[in-house]
């Protein structure tokens, strides 16, 4: 992934009695500067460049999320300097950015932190992530010769029969043909066959691809949000909608070749989170510990007093990086501010979930061990709408900022 840094400058610090307001993000970068990397073929080989590809985006539009919550903060000024930009300025902004002949990423970041536009996300996903190159003269045929490639790896991976794979080969594509239906079970779209098998398809491929870690469960709901995103391209209206059958194959191809290689883009920045023994996950979830300690003390001594560990309920936060935790219309909207991120997510990640923690504050100083692991297993986000998700990201932001020159209660 490419290396990104955002800052929310004006964040909104309230006492839990005050209403609030929404804030106007300005994030800012600190030097970090951007390169495409040209070299990008796979490692076993390149593929040629050849048919056709389009980068022309469905004419959906939607309100980009409102923020108020009462959420408890610790005790803070409030501080609004502004509303947040209307609908038309963002948007414009965007637009702007993306017309450039070679798009600034750290500008694209900035906006893209707190929220893209729904219909401009497939084209900025690609670009934070590095798979389309920032160049708009060479964004066609990059593309064009990256989705040649994923069609290759499938017809060579996954398009075989059984007797030509290993038994190591034979039992993953058995473990990955069982968790595609599990993933987001609660979303009919996705258990549409072609969407199943298109999620198999793309999972045994990278797994296949990336022997380091092969494929580790969690990795299916990963790919959620890229499958809704690049669908989002051909399909208009709700999920709920879609037809599969207004597909082409070659759309199907596509869209499957960019989740593929955004998946992979997104995991090089956390490779050792899914490899033996995940430890990557194990030191965000120590991170997690030592953060919620320092930030809520009673909360902190009132989990362990009961014996609760954070790995019974932070490993499938970190896992799945809360796509089980939260409704799903609200996925994309986090995953905005994910990418915007970049090399920095990692770190990050741990103030977003002490920051999603700390929203029942109040409520887990009363549970006991059980009641809290069940509180924990099942959390009241049902009804969440985007002000609930822009107050946990709030949060996050401003604990980063108080505390990411004292990191003595983070180090490993």
């Amino acid at each position: 992934m490419l290396k990104g840094r955002s800052f929310p400058g004006k964040v909104l610090l309230t006492r839990r009695s005050e209403p609030l307001s929404p804030p106007e993000y300005s994030p800012r970068f600190e030097n970090d500067h951007d390169e495409y990397e040209q070299n990008e073929g796979l490692q076993e080989g390149k593929g040629q460049a050849s048919g056709n590809t389009t980068d022309n985006i469905s004419a959906k539009k939607s309100n980009p999320p409102s923020t108020s919550s009462t959420n408890s903060l610790p005790d803070a000024q409030g501080l609004v300097s502004g509303a947040r930009a209307t609908d038309s300025t963002r948007m414009a902004k965007f637009t702007n950015e993306l017309s450039r002949p070679a798009v600034i990423l750290d500008k694209l970041r900035e906006l893209s932190w707190s929220g893209v536009p729904p219909y401009m996300r497939p084209n900025v996903w690609r670009l934070l992530l590095g798979y389309a190159p920032p160049n708009a003269d060479r964004r066609e045929g990059v593309l064009t010769r990256k989705r040649l490639e994923y069609v290759e790896c499938v017809s060579q991976y996954y398009d075989i029969p059984d007797t030509e794979r290993s038994d190591e080969e034979i039992n993953m594509l058995r473990q990955i043909a069982v968790d595609c239906p599990r993933t987001v079970p609660d979303v009919t779209f996705f258990q549409h066959p072609q969407i199943q098998k298109s999620l198999e398809r793309i999972l045994y491929t990278w797994a296949i691809r990336h022997p380091a870690s092969g494929y580790v469960q969690g990795i299916n709901d990963l790919l959620t949000p890229f499958l809704v995103v690049f669908l989002s391209e051909h399909l208009e209206g709700n999920m709920d909608t879609w037809s599969m059958e207004k597909l082409s194959p070659q759309d199907v191809s596509n869209i499957e070749a960019d989740c593929y290689w955004c998946l992979s883009k997104f995991l090089d920045g956390m490779q050792d989170h899914y490899t033996f023994a995940q430890p990557g996950i194990q030191r965000l979830i120590f991170r997690l510990k030592e953060l919620v300690h320092r930030i809520d003390e009673p909360v902190s001594k009132h989990i362990e007093e009961q014996g609760l560990d954070f790995l019974q309920f932070a490993f499938r936060w970190f896992n799945c990086l809360l796509i089980r935790e939260i409704p799903f219309h609200l996925v994309t909207r986090l995953w905005d501010t994910y990418l915007a991120e970049g090399d920095y997510l990692p770190d990050f990640l741990v103030y977003i979930s002490a920051s999603f923690l700390l929203t029942w504050s109040d409520k887990l100083k009363k549970l006991d061990f059980q009641e809290m692991v069940m509180f924990l297993q099942h959390l009241p986000t049902r009804n969440w709408a985007h002000h609930e998700l822009e107050m946990v990201l709030s949060r996050a932001y401003m604990w980063h900022t108080m505390f990411k020159s004292s990191p003595s209660h983070l180090v490993s």
